[in-house]
């Protein structure tokens, strides 16, 4: 850290590691083997959106490049906070990442990477729990988020997961980062 950093308490951002997605299908396969969690086929991206012909044109791209078949594989949504949600399907984990992977290096590539929040990709398991490991954009790491409810998570769940997973994925070692994504389109 430089001494301007130091003196104003501002740290250099750390640089997204978006090839950390493609680690997803290796997390989904551990997943599977240890936890018995498959995947849903549904992933997210949250960004705020922003106004003018120029985003416009991108976000038109993005839906061109993900729904380039006969069913429709993305899906828009704007939240309660205001951020943009995509929602993507694919029944393969592989080709789900490479969606995902393509829309944030888009937004970057674009000059919108500012606004991009985080990813995350659902799971569920034989009794039904809902799983989602969360790609936090800006820090270029997992973690495990596990809704039970409104406004409940399983805590213990996420801590298992995140400890399951600690080999396949970067993982936020900040718990006060785990962001409760209640709601977001995928879950």
């Amino acid at each position: 850290m430089g001494f301007w950093a130091t003196v104003t308490g501002r740290r250099k951002p750390v640089a997204p590691q978006l090839e950390a997605l493609f680690s997803l299908p290796a997390a989904a396969i551990t997943l599977q083997t240890a936890a018995d969690f498959t995947m849903t086929g549904r992933g997210a991206i949250c960004f705020r959106a922003t106004e003018g012909p120029a985003f416009a044109q991108t976000m038109a791209e993005i839906v061109a490049l993900l729904d380039n078949d006969d069913d429709p594989d993305v899906e828009q949504s704007t939240d309660q906070f205001g951020y943009t949600w995509l929602l993507a399907r694919q029944q393969d984990m592989e080709a789900l990442a490479t969606d995902l992977h393509a829309v944030t290096t888009t937004l970057e590539l674009q000059g919108f990477s500012d606004g991009v929040l985080c990813t995350l990709v659902s799971f569920r398991d034989p009794s039904g729990r809902s799983l989602a490991l969360v790609y936090l954009y800006k820090q270029g790491t997992f973690y495990p988020f596990a809704p039970t409810g409104p406004q409940r998570r399983d805590n213990v769940l996420e801590i298992q997961m995140r400890d399951l997973l600690r080999a396949d994925l970067p993982i936020e070692p900040d718990a006060s980062r785990w962001m409760a994504l209640w709601g977001a389109p995928g879950l």
